[in-house]
């Protein structure tokens, strides 16, 4: 072989192996990318992937394939892996299309996230606090606060079907993807809500579907904006709870009452679909008219009955019964009875109407008055004693009251009251009826004769009266009057002469001379006085003596007139 064949052999022989080492080098560069690939076999579960190197590579067909759907690939299709080892023990290339869908996935989420674009994905699995989602290979965590705008009871219709997400969080180096579902809703709804009200109109009547129901009111989906129905606009009627009229799912008809486009709040109405029933309600409920209605709610201070469907009336505590005092109305009607009431008052403007329950029954005042007119005796049981009187359970279920100056003509009327009990039986005479105030005025003491008018008859004013001191007191003397009254004469009534107003100079038993100075029926009292007299007898004998006797003292006057009384005395005796 000349020299020159053999440097060419030698020269082949270093290029070859520089292209050889260069060629290794290079495939080694290879490993933890992602290259392409034919798919030269499908053998059992496995894909058979020509990547070019000295051997194939073997792919799990469930890594060409969406979770939960089967792998579409076929013979010839080409197909990205990633490299993750030249060759294994069994000298084949170690391929994984997973991890190629991964990193594929990792680099359009990464610019998803930069750009706050949404994505695509599936959810496939439940773990703690959420579910996975497939995201073209990446998996991500969806917390169960993020699935919906509203809880969700069940997620399967969800699963395994695409669904947009919103990248809240993506760390690489850690592999950690957090989405959200619910912020791409929140979005997509805020959007519609703002092209929806646009559209809105006071007045519009629409269709919505009843989203929720709470005691105060219903919400109501119009598609993709939510108004509130209230409890009071749902129907003319009462209504003690949306869930009577409505139901979650149902589909309304309701109008537009009022739209905020600042808070977005939109407030909804069904009765105003309706004609109002309080049009033409004076025509319709006269005053003083009967009607029949059922008792809907009862308060402290009275009930509410309804009349007709949207129109109601409050029987005022006051008006519920004749007899019937500061009892609870629950006491008298109950809810859902039908009851009979007279209309007292209708105010339009106010949309109120005020009943009557006790107009409907006969007034028990106006009964009592007719059969028992003043002056009537009557019979009943004591219902109760107070500090001014005896109140007596009377017929039709009326009370009358005994004041205490009426129970006794001697003594006072508390210790008479303090005689009787509660529950004993009692006559009396009836004093007055009032049917305005309702009360009935009874007198015990009525039932005999006043002994002040036998025990005054005969006494007039200004006439002399022959008294009996019976007591001796401080403050002048009690006496006996002829008819056996009492009279009380006061010390400054004792005598004319003041050194005389001294009631010790009196003893019980002594006879006095005394004048009637009033009487009085009223107060059952007769005044009389000593002084009054002896100043009355004076200007008497002034008048009778004065005029012969000119020149003479008052005391020879005085002493001549009942020298002369005294004569007088004498001769009649």
């Amino acid at each position: 072989m000349s020299e020159t064949t053999q440097e060419a052999m030698t020269n082949t022989g270093e290029d070859f192996a520089a292209l050889l080492e260069e060629s290794l080098g290079a495939n080694e560069d290879l490993e933890g990318s992602v290259i392409k690939g034919v798919v030269v076999a499908i053998e059992n579960d496995d894909a058979v992937v020509d990547v070019g190197l000295k051997s194939e590579g073997r792919v799990a067909l469930k890594e060409f394939s969406l979770p939960g759907q089967p792998a579409e690939i076929k013979v010839g299709d080409t197909v990205e892996v990633y490299l993750e080892r030249m060759e294994n023990r069994n000298g084949e290339a170690v391929l994984s299309r997973e991890k190629a869908r991964r990193e594929e996935a990792w680099g359009k989420l990464e610019e998803a996230f930069e750009k706050t674009e949404r994505v695509t994905g599936h959810i496939f699995g439940r773990v703690k606090g959420g579910f996975t989602v497939d995201l073209s290979g990446a998996v991500a965590f969806l917390p169960g606060s993020q699935v919906d705008i509203r809880p969700v009871r069940d997620v399967a219709p969800l699963m395994n079907s695409p669904q947009p997400f919103q990248i809240l969080k993506m760390d690489r180096r850690r592999g950690n993807i957090v989405v959200s579902r619910r912020a791409v809703l929140e979005e997509t709804r805020a959007e519609a809500r703002s092209e929806l009200l646009n559209t809105l109109s006071e007045g519009q009547v629409l269709e919505g579907v009843v989203k929720n129901i709470t005691d105060y009111g219903a919400f109501v989906d119009l598609g993709g904006i939510d108004g509130l129905l209230h409890v009071t606009d749902m129907a003319w009627r009462r209504i003690a709870h949306p869930s009577e009229v409505m139901s979650i799912g149902e589909t309304v008809k309701v109008q537009v009452i009022k739209v905020n486009p600042e808070s977005q709040r939109i407030s909804l109405g069904m009765k105003q679909l309706e004609s109002d029933p309080w049009d033409g309600v004076e025509v319709k409920f006269p005053v003083s008219a009967k009607f029949t209605g059922r008792v809907t709610n009862i308060t402290d201070y009275g009930a509410f009955v309804e009349l007709e469907p949207g129109i109601e009336g409050l029987v005022h505590v006051s008006e519920m019964s004749w007899t019937k005092k500061n009892v609870h109305p629950g006491k008298i009607v109950s809810t859902s009875q039908e009851v009979e009431v007279v209309i007292l008052d209708v105010d339009p403007t106010k949309r109120r109407i005020s009943l009557g329950l006790k107009q409907t029954m006969d007034n028990p005042w106006e009964a009592f008055e007719a059969s028992n007119p003043v002056g009537t005796l009557v019979e009943g049981e004591i219902k109760g004693i107070t500090e001014f009187g005896l109140f007596v359970g009377l017929e039709s279920g009326v009370d009358g009251l005994v004041h205490l100056s009426d129970i006794t003509w001697e003594g006072s009327g508390e210790e008479a009251a303090a005689q009787y009990q509660k529950g004993q039986t009692a006559k009396a005479k009836v004093l007055d009826v009032s049917v305005e105030k309702e009360r009935i005025s009874l007198g015990i003491k009525q039932l005999t004769d006043d002994p002040f008018e036998s025990a005054s008859e005969g006494l007039k004013k200004g006439a002399t009266v022959t008294c009996t001191v019976s007591e001796v007191k401080e403050g002048g003397i009690e006496v006996t009057l002829p008819s056996g009254w009492s009279a009380f004469v006061r010390r400054s009534d004792l005598s004319r002469d003041r050194s005389d107003q001294r009631p010790d100079r009196f003893a019980p038993g002594d006879k006095v001379d005394a004048k009637i100075m009033s009487i009085d029926p009223d107060s059952r009292r007769v005044s009389i006085s000593i002084k009054a007299l002896e100043v009355a007898e004076e200007k008497e004998a002034l008048k009778q003596f004065g005029s012969s006797d000119s020149g003479a003292s008052l005391g020879d006057i005085l002493g001549a007139a009942i020298r002369d009384k005294e004569e007088q005395s004498e001769d009649k005796d």
